[in-house]
């Protein structure tokens, strides 16, 4: 990185450090709220995730009539249909989406954990396999449990997931802001400049 995009990082944080500090604040509260009512949260990512379902199902679905006659159009045409079904289906009836949606979490704990146990096994003997090791048998033992619990667990899952992610961006916003806040103290203008310079 060259010095002049490190001061221009610097002197934005510099300036920008309450606002982004503040911004953080709320994502991390927004997050403390999801939390707190999983359910709601939930049903709320649902029909997020539907209507993107169905917005891209449409764009996909125009650019393949727009580009017909290419190979592959019938194809396009059919993604794009399911996407909009799919979406359609959210829409109607949430609670199949959050059904749908926590199948998808627990695949993905599944994924992490082959994945993790894969690197884990690569790595031989370097330092932090046992760190990572020990991320994918906590995916394994989340997916198995959530997959125990199946379907009673979506009511509180996907909420959860969501909530979690919020709160923790936030703090990392807050965390980055203060960072910043500490750049002005701790940086000097070099002898014969003043600090505006």
């Amino acid at each position: 990185m060259s010095t002049v995009t490190a001061n221009t990082e610097t002197n934005a944080l510099e300036t920008e450090w309450k606002m982004l500090a503040v911004a953080g604040g709320i994502i991390a509260i927004l997050g403390i709220l999801a939390m707190g009512l999983p359910f709601v949260t939930g049903v709320a990512t649902t029909y997020l995730v539907g209507s993107l379902l169905v917005l891209g199902g449409l764009v996909h679905g125009s650019r393949a009539v727009a580009t017909r006659g290419e190979s592959g159009t019938l194809w396009q045409l059919a993604l794009a249909a399911v996407s909009v079904l799919g979406g359609i289906a959210a829409l109607v009836n949430p609670i199949v989406g959050l059904l749908t949606l926590t199948l998808l979490v627990i695949a993905y704990l599944f994924a992490d954990a082959v994945v993790e146990f894969g690197a884990a096994l690569r790595m031989g003997r370097e330092s932090g396999r046992g760190w990572i090791a020990a991320s994918g048998a906590l995916s394994l033992v989340l997916a198995v449990l959530l997959l125990a619990g199946f379907p009673a667990d979506a009511v509180w899952v996907v909420g959860l997931a969501v909530g979690a992610n919020l709160f923790v961006t936030g703090l990392s916003m807050v965390a980055v802001a203060y960072g910043g806040r500490r750049l002005t103290h701790d940086v000097t203008p070099p002898t014969g400049e003043s600090r505006s310079a």
